[in-house]
């Protein structure tokens, strides 16, 4: 038996800092020679936790909600209110930040809502909207793609299915940025939890086919609280992780010469570049978490109680122990999308809007290629999302394209 020391006697990784940003997999290959399977890091200055980069050991973790239960509570009492990172992994009342019981009336109410979204009237309302997207830059010949196309993109098809006006979509998608990045996340939480109450609020006067109305006549009959925590859950795992998959692909079908002319081609799909993208940089890279209530023994490694365990989906897709990486093309078995109790209930919504999104993109702009260098692309600073600051790119100006 592997004996490990236990996370508090070894120096502790940062995961918030621009030089983890820049460079994850070297931080990951780096923990993995030093520490196997268990990082003990930092979330924020002052904050431990520790990090799960081995694949088994993850999905052990994440398929035992006993020992390794979501609710933070405890963990939480001894954390300040003003932790940059506190909106994005303390307590809510929903299925992300609940156990037992909780979870299970949270989660039916979100899947439930979910599952009767249309896919296939989600795909043609996102190929509606990445058209005027892409018309409004579509005689430029250079843009920025994740501020021109795939924010709004992802922003306003979540809010269609949300039933989210404009006046509301924008400071909700403002304030869940700011959320994931840990700026200004106080006030931003402040005005992301108004904002969806003031969509609720809207929902009881003019219900409308969408998921807000399903959850406020769902069964489980939410609170108010409740419900605008739901919509945190539902806004936050689709707009930051989706638009994260979106410009991650893309990005790799600019720069992997595997995908970039072979995908415009025909000769593989985005379906593939994206499922490459989900195993190599997905939009969570370090998320998942859980607070064991007591000490856990895994193999002789002592994970502590009452301190954040967090799964590194990037780190345990890419485990050595999981073969030659070149021979996963088309295998769908990351962890992504997380696994057991808590894994994504939208995922398929998720897919449905980036595999379209990106269809759009690439039959209307056949030559995309990027305005610098790669190795100036720059990555937003967070332990939690692998995010672009920005995708500038060029491409032969366009007629503009019928809309419907």
């Amino acid at each position: 038996m592997t004996s490990y020391a236990s996370p508090r006697t070894l120096p502790r990784f940062a995961l918030y800092t621009e030089e983890f940003a820049a460079d994850p997999h070297r931080a990951y290959r780096q923990m993995r020679e030093a520490y196997g399977p268990f990082v003990p890091v930092e979330l924020s200055p002052g904050m431990p936790a520790t990090l799960i980069i081995g694949h088994a050991q993850a999905v052990e973790i994440l398929h035992d909600p006993v020992r390794f239960p979501a609710d933070p509570r405890v963990w939480q009492q001894g954390v300040e209110p003003g932790c940059p990172i506190l909106p994005m992994i303390g307590y809510r009342a929903n299925a992300l930040r609940s156990a037992g019981h909780e979870h299970a009336r949270y989660r039916a109410s979100n899947k439930d809502a979910i599952d009767q979204v249309s896919l296939h009237q989600l795909a043609a309302t996102v190929a509606r909207i990445a058209r005027q997207a892409i018309n409004r830059f579509a005689q430029a010949g250079e843009v920025d793609l994740l501020a021109a196309f795939v924010k709004p993109v992802v922003l306003n098809s979540i809010s269609s299915e949300m039933g989210a006006p404009p006046e509301l979509a924008g400071p909700i998608g403002q304030s869940m940025a700011k959320v994931f990045e840990g700026i200004d996340a106080a006030a931003a939480n402040d005005l992301l939890m108004r904002s969806l109450n003031e969509l609720i609020e809207l929902k009881r006067v003019r219900p409308g086919r969408d998921i807000t109305t399903r959850l406020l006549h769902h069964r489980t009959r939410l609170t108010s609280e409740e419900l605008a925590e739901q919509c945190v859950t539902l806004f936050g795992a689709g707009y930051e992780p989706l638009k994260n998959l979106i410009a991650n692909t893309q990005l790799r079908m600019l720069t992997d010469q595997q995908f970039g002319g072979t995908v415009a081609s025909g000769t593989l799909t985005v379906r593939e570049a994206m499922d490459e993208a989900l195993f190599t940089d997905p939009p969570m890279a370090n998320y998942c978490l859980s607070y064991p209530p007591a000490p856990v023994n895994i193999n002789g490694y002592v994970l502590p109680a009452h301190e954040p365990v967090v799964i590194s989906m990037a780190a345990a897709n890419n485990d050595p122990s999981l073969g030659d990486p070149r021979m996963r093309l088309g295998n769908r078995a990351h962890l992504a999308f997380s696994a057991g109790p808590h894994a994504c209930p939208a995922q398929d919504a998720s897919l449905v809007i980036a595999r379209t999104a990106l269809d759009e993109l690439i039959d209307a702009l056949t030559d995309l290629h990027l305005a610098v260098p790669a190795a100036d692309i720059r990555w937003r600073p967070g332990p939690f999302h692998r995010a672009l600051h920005s995708l500038p790119v060029r491409f032969t100006p366009i007629a503009p394209l019928p809309e419907h």
